[in-house]
């Protein structure tokens, strides 16, 4: 197998997919980029392994949430987000469409890294509990516990008036 044919295919094929994981996590498209290109970077030198896998979207996937919660706890992190006049661009994802991204970015700020973590995997993403459990680094009940309680937060923050999520997603309940 040619590694790095395989490599520049994969990144043509998934780099939307997570990249809004990636923006969805960060709440921010600068750190999102930055996120991925730092996830891929790190996996590139070991491809062979990562295409080995029965699936590399998965693998590349729990990397990244690995990567952003790691990265939640960094001091240089913090120090960026209080810098002023930091407005980047808002992703022009169909999922901009769906709600205002300042909304989103507010309901989900309040959030572990793990609870938004697994809302992203689970909402934007669709993906079951097991897989999310696989990436995240639990259990499938704990995923559920995750979502649960992040989405009881979230519901606390929602103006009774404010969100109208499209008919038949998994997010329109509740």
């Amino acid at each position: 197998m040619d590694v790095e044919a395989h490599f520049e295919r994969f990144v043509r094929g998934s780099t939307d997919s997570l990249f809004r994981t990636a923006v969805l996590l960060t709440a921010d498209v600068g750190d999102a980029q930055e996120l991925l290109q730092d996830v891929l970077v790190r996996l590139y030198p070991k491809w062979a392994k990562v295409a080995a896998t029965r699936s590399p979207l998965a693998y590349v996937r729990r990397s990244l949430v690995n990567r952003y919660v790691s990265g939640r706890r960094s001091p240089a992190r913090l120090v960026r987000h209080l810098r002023e006049g930091d407005d980047r661009g808002a992703p022009s994802d169909d999922f901009t469409q769906l709600i205002d991204r300042a909304q989103l970015t507010d309901l989900l700020a309040p959030l572990s890294p793990k609870q938004r973590a697994a809302i992203v995997l689970r909402y934007f993403e669709d993906l079951p509990d097991d897989e999310i459990a696989s990436i995240v680094g639990c259990k499938p009940a704990t995923v559920r516990s995750l979502v649960s309680r992040g989405l009881l937060v979230m519901r606390g923050r929602v103006p009774t008036n404010a969100i109208a999520p499209p008919g038949g997603s998994r997010g329109s309940r509740g």
